[in-house]
């Protein structure tokens, strides 16, 4: 399936999650509701809400509880968005200012905390102990990985198991949820919800890897970011980190100052150091591994367009641009 194709079959639902978040945005107070619709109508591929939908459709759900579900995953998504541009400084997303750059670092961070406690009214309503115990979870981890990768920031001798224990932590989490839910709505058997949720939690490693890699071959435009905001951080991430273990002592040397130091300034001789250990390539064949492992999951499911859609969803992560 190609990506519109895969958003047609859940057209009609990503309409009703689209209103159940405008619908549950609304506050008395007005720059909650400005920057609420500014941060969520800034595009992005929707990817975690629609997986709630693929999951639930894969799973046989016949209920209604999956639109709020993923509108609740998209709240707490866009909150994680908000509050991770304000520690990274972030002037960039999607193609225009972030929310902190145009409306200040205290809103931004407070409107992430209202989207965390709407989300949460929302599960309430919702009344499945189970859903809530799996998304309470969720935050707390994604929050854990925020803050192991803040420590990470700027140490060269980070590991590709702590790394990876760091992106799983704080992006594939969220699509291992995403994609668990289905069959807990369902009531399928846990065997299901544990084969989804490995699912999720490929996909999104693959998701993050990629993401790593076009950090060095993007460009703006594609993007919506700047090339090389990763290194400017400071941030090691998966290509660095394999340039650190194969490079030659000079290039381990450059990359270990890069990390070290941030900025931009190295960005072109780091490139070219990851570039000759094949290092962004390393990357992208782990991505496909992952992704691979993602469609692996998927065979405990029977047959039908959901499923498909999935494991399209999977070698999309791998093969996108942006």
């Amino acid at each position: 399936m190609e990506l519109n194709e895969i958003r047609d079959l859940v057209a009609d639902d990503m309409k009703a999650v689209d209103d159940c978040i405008c619908r549950r945005l609304q506050s008395p107070v007005v720059l909650i509701n400005q920057l609420g619709h500014y941060i969520i109508g800034s595009g992005g591929k929707r990817l975690r809400p629609m997986l709630v939908l693929l999951s639930a459709g894969a799973s046989g759900y016949e209920g209604g509880d999956h639109i709020e579900v993923a509108a609740v995953i998209e709240f707490i998504h866009t909150a994680t968005l908000l509050h991770d541009d304000v520690v990274d400084a972030s002037e960039m997303r999607r193609g225009r200012e972030t929310a902190n750059a145009r409306f200040g670092n205290e809103a931004s961070v407070l409107v992430g905390d209202f989207l965390y406690s709407r989300s949460f009214e929302m599960l309430v309503d919702i009344g499945n102990m189970r859903v809530m115990e799996i998304l309470s979870h969720t935050t707390s981890t994604v929050a854990e990985g925020e803050v192991m990768q803040l420590l990470n920031c700027h140490d060269a001798d980070t590991t590709e198991a702590s790394y990876m224990h760091v992106i799983q932590s704080k992006t594939a989490k969220l699509f291992d949820a995403a994609s668990r839910v289905g069959p807990v709505l369902a009531g399928r058997d846990p065997s299901v919800e544990q084969a989804l949720a490995a699912y999720g939690m490929h996909l999104g490693t693959a998701f993050q890897l990629i993401d790593d890699v076009l950090d060095y071959s993007g460009t703006r435009e594609e993007m919506g970011k700047n090339m090389g905001d990763d290194l400017a951080e400071g941030k090691p991430t998966l290509p660095l980190i394999h340039a650190m273990r194969v490079g030659s002592d000079a290039q381990k040397a450059l990359v270990r100052e890069a990390i070290e130091k941030g900025g931009r300034e190295y960005a072109d001789r780091v490139l070219a150091a990851i570039t000759d250990c094949d290092s962004i390539e390393y990357t992208r064949q782990a991505a496909e591994r992952e992704a691979e492992n993602a469609v692996q999951s998927l065979s405990v499911l029977p047959q039908s367009p959901y499923r498909e859609a999935m494991a399209s969803l999977a070698r999309f992560s791998v093969g996108r641009v942006y």
